[in-house]
């Protein structure tokens, strides 16, 4: 139990973390702003917000029951995963972290929405928040990339929960959305600096989680991959 509510913490930090990194953040608050500057009713920004959280929400409930399901339904697959899980564990943190570090660095990048698609949004009013998450949640750039599939989806297949771990991360990647979708809502004039400051807090919080990955992923492969006791 402690160790499936730690994962649950886990699956919540990694939607934070997802949710402000600067390719997402910049992108979602730009999304939330289109969708509620064509509302009749400001007050309905809040509500574009959270139905945009739920849309993300309700797109990486999908992708964690096809793939964990998927990965867990086929007798062998799922034997050799619950078997070797842990040796893969610790190299696949070593990686994210890196990759959280900027060390590794990848060219493709996501997030993008297309004009078409932001003028079919503001004509479904409020609900245009829900399809604008849904989009933007599948739209990886390299850090939700990594975070998601290296780090989130190897957790819930060792936890074997298709649903809840993906559902806690969706809902923690709308959180700040849902912030700045308050803020706007409420004609607070502070947007730019809140998103400063959030900016600041994701730089320090990427390099530390960063660095905790690496470092719970060297001791993960000390143990199961070399069999050093620490």
């Amino acid at each position: 139990m402690n160790e499936y509510f730690a994962a649950i913490l886990t699956a919540f930090w990694l939607g934070i973390l997802t949710s402000i990194s600067p390719c997402p953040l910049a992108s979602n608050i730009a999304a939330i702003s289109y969708v509620g500057r064509r509302v009749d009713d400001p007050s309905k920004t809040f509500q574009a917000g959270l139905l945009y959280t739920l849309g993300r929400t309700a797109a990486y409930l999908v992708l964690g029951i096809l793939l964990v399901s998927s990965l867990l339904s086929a007798p062998v697959l799922s034997h050799l995963l619950q078997k070797y899980m842990n040796r893969f564990l610790g190299p696949i943190l070593i990686l994210v972290g890196l990759v959280l570090l900027n060390v590794i660095r990848f060219s493709f990048s996501g997030g993008g929405i297309s004009e078409k698609l932001q003028q079919r949004a503001s004509k479904m009013g409020v609900w245009g928040g829900a399809f604008l998450g849904l989009l933007f949640a599948l739209s990886f750039c390299p850090t939700s990339a990594a975070l998601f599939f290296g780090t989130l989806l190897p957790l819930a297949v060792q936890q074997q929960s298709s649903i809840m771990l993906p559902v806690v991360y969706g809902i923690a990647t709308g959180l700040p959305v849902l912030l700045f979708a308050s803020l706007i809502a409420l004609g607070v004039n502070r947007v730019g600096t809140a998103f400063n400051r959030i900016t600041y807090f994701e730089k320090w919080a990427r390099r530390i989680t960063g660095l905790l990955f690496i470092g719970v992923g060297i001791y993960y492969t000390l143990i199961n991959v070399f069999g050093i006791v620490l």
